[in-house]
């Protein structure tokens, strides 16, 4: 199911609202990392103001001290109505949910009730760098299952790492990235049928991180993991951070599908004391209240997607970039500029514009940059001309 085009949005144009200057006021990662002559386009923030529904619940919350610990179903509700109306998924079920901390943590918690130390559990690279470094951490081993040269799911060499991560009879996880970080691939039904095929083959089984869900192109659609057939004893980690620009309130909800109740009935009860209470109360007034503010911002994405690819052919022809169907993430092969393995460094270096390490992403990474796209079209259009300016 696509978007709605009858929901129209209250604020038409969040990417154009904030000045560079009132960006810069701001403490977070992206704006703190760097000098302020760096134009920052690397870590997953959005330049955007937050969504009205979002200030007003946690406003509220703050003024009348509902600042505990979180309890109930709200949130989880709140994801089964916009799954339903916005992917045409009826079947999330509020009894098989758990509010976690955050999808990284809850990703953990996942793999800590399908797996043992030492465990295999498998990634597509390029891929979102934390499933390195979160997996080793938790004493789990990688394993790598590349892309395809379409920046694709590659079944054969899915089949192939699946064989392998259970040829010394232990259990194993696939961790799947739907959509895609870094590439913006959106996942078929028949590609995750394949998926979910595979993995019952081999008893191999299927964390899927799903945090861009929200984020995903004009006539795009997107499919949830636990929708497919033969996905039920899978596990999904969503959140609305992603898709209203949340990370500083902490909250994402641990899904189920029938077969994998059991499992997630064994996550400790302390695991759920993590989550923000505050942030819990932003999530769900996100997913009730801020359709009309998100669709604002996927059109404006959508309009920085068109930009690049033209400003890209104008200034960089050498960088070849496929247009990704979600997240607002794109992922630049600039290995026929001859800056090396790490060209994210020269941009920096030379441009003053910072953006993330293809290395960084594992296998295929080598070349390449990703540049966040959740800015004004002022600054994506001046990010690329410092690009161009530092081949000089």
């Amino acid at each position: 199911m696509t978007r709605n085009p009858q929901e129209q949005p209250r604020d038409p144009e969040p990417l154009r609202a904030l000045t560079l200057d009132r960006l810069r006021r701001r403490t977070s990662m992206k704006w703190r990392t760097h000098p302020d002559d760096v134009l920052p386009l690397w870590v997953a923030e959005m330049d955007v103001p937050l969504a009205e529904p979002v200030v007003r619940a946690v406003t509220d919350a703050m003024e009348l001290g509902d600042t505990g610990y979180p309890a109930g179903t709200s949130y989880a509700e709140a994801l089964a109505a916009f799954a339903g109306k916005r992917w045409g998924w009826d079947d999330l079920a509020v009894e098989r949910t758990a509010i976690v901390p955050d999808v990284m943590l809850g990703v953990v918690e996942m793999l800590k009730l399908v797996t043992g130390p030492g465990d295999p559990v498998i990634v597509n690279p390029p891929v979102y760098p934390p499933f390195y470094q979160f997996v080793t951490h938790l004493d789990r081993r990688v394993v790598e299952a590349p892309l395809g040269a379409d920046l694709r799911l590659d079944p054969q060499v899915l089949k192939d790492a699946f064989r392998r991560a259970v040829a010394g009879g232990g259990r194993a996880a696939y961790l799947l990235c739907s959509p895609h970080n870094p590439t913006g691939t959106v996942h078929t039904a028949g590609e995750l049928a394949t998926v979910a095929a595979l993995a019952e083959r081999y008893g191999v089984r299927v964390v899927a991180d799903e945090i861009h869900a929200p984020v995903v192109a004009g006539g795009v659609r997107f499919v949830p993991y636990l929708s497919v057939p033969g996905a039920e004893r899978g596990l999904s980690l969503m959140s609305a951070s992603k898709g209203w620009n949340l990370p500083g309130l902490k909250a994402a909800l641990a899904l189920a599908g029938p077969g994998a109740a059991g499992d997630l009935a064994r996550m400790p009860e302390e695991v759920g004391h993590g989550p923000s209470h505050v942030g819990v109360i932003a999530h769900t007034a996100a997913l009730r209240d801020g359709v009309p503010w998100l669709d604002a911002v996927l059109a404006g994405i959508d309009e920085n997607r068109r930009l690049l690819t033209g400003l890209l052919a104008a200034h960089l022809p050498g960088v070849v970039h496929r247009t990704g169907e979600a997240t607002y993430l794109a992922w630049l092969d600039c290995r026929a500029l001859g800056l090396g393995d790490d060209p994210a460094q020269v941009f920096l270096r030379r441009g003053r514009v910072a953006l993330s390490p293809g290395p960084d992403f594992g296998t295929g990474g080598e070349g390449h940059v990703r540049l966040n796209l959740a800015a004004s079209p002022e600054v994506i259009t001046e990010a690329v001309r410092r690009m161009a300016s530092a081949l000089t």
